[in-house]
């Protein structure tokens, strides 16, 4: 057991990090927060000056603002629910004893490395294509018309890009927890006549609650602030329909050079992603205490 000496030499020696931690990230949030009541233009420094809360009101009035909103909280959703259950259901065909089942486990954690413009610019020109890609070859040998996904279906696009490389993340932390299953507990299931639902709904599922629950978390934080995707296949189009929140920031602040407007979005983003925190914490956090 921990004695006060030993819990004092740890707080000291762990210190310098959560301080140089604490600087890290407050020193970006009090200058974007200070711009958030500036009208700041690189391209027009004259007019800088205190406006209060308008960029706030100007940002809010914007025709795109409630619809990134929800555009933000369906990829996070959507892909949420692709990844666990897609995750759960990989997790469970990688824990059977098959031929080259390290070979394949590589192939299903792959596309988790590979970079989000890269991944994305694949699935653009590659496979989504609407002339050239797999999914148009798939419709035409079927007697199909090739969709257009970037034209008529961008969010949906988007979620699947983005499903794509968070499945392999979600699919490793699950299998690591199903592999930590005691056997003899399954044995003994096996033995008193439950089928293979029975053992997952009681026995596998809530073995892994607390890694679904990792899975969640971690990936909401990210999911929030997707970003690369967007910009390579989209652009936030047609007109509005696959700006996210992030993206409608960039816009602000690198196309139209509203810094002011971008801070305040900016803002907004992170008590957004505060709040979602605070009820995905609260919808499953407790399981982290089991």
């Amino acid at each position: 057991m921990a004695t006060q000496q030993t819990r004092s030499l740890a707080r000291f020696m762990m210190a310098p990090s959560v301080v140089l931690l604490l600087v890290w990230m407050i020193v970006p949030l009090a200058f974007t927060l200070w711009f958030s009541f500036q009208q700041y233009n690189p391209l027009n420094p004259i007019r800088d000056g205190f406006v209060g809360f308008s960029n706030y009101a100007l940002f809010y009035s914007n025709p795109a603002f409630l619809q990134s909103i929800l555009n933000t909280l369906t990829i996070v959703v959507a892909v949420l629910l692709i990844t666990v259950v897609g995750g759960i259901l990989l997790a469970l065909l990688l824990d059977q004893p098959i031929w080259g089942q390290g070979i394949v486990r590589i192939l299903v954690i792959s596309p988790f490395f590979v970079m989000p413009p890269v991944a994305a610019l694949v699935w653009k020109n590659m496979i989504m294509h609407p002339q050239y890609g797999v999914f148009a070859d798939i419709a035409r040998f079927f007697g199909g018309q090739p969709i257009d996904w970037f034209g008529q279906y961008p969010l949906t696009a988007i979620i699947i890009i983005v499903a794509w490389q968070w499945l392999p993340f979600a699919t490793l932390i699950l299998l690591t927890s199903l592999q930590s299953l005691d056997g003899e507990q399954k044995e003994a299931a096996e033995m008193d006549g439950a089928g293979f639902i029975s053992r997952f709904i009681y026995l596998t599922l809530p073995h892994m609650s607390r890694a679904i629950t990792v899975v969640i978390l971690i990936q909401t934080i990210f999911l929030l602030s997707v970003y690369a995707e967007i910009l390579v296949t989209t652009n936030g189009g047609p007109g509005y329909a696959s700006t996210n929140l992030p993206f409608l920031v960039y816009q602000k602040a690198l196309l139209e050079f509203k810094i002011g407007q971008a801070s305040a979005g900016g803002i907004i983003a992170v008590i957004l992603a505060n709040i979602v925190a605070f009820f995905a914490m609260r919808a499953v956090g407790k399981n982290l205490d089991k």
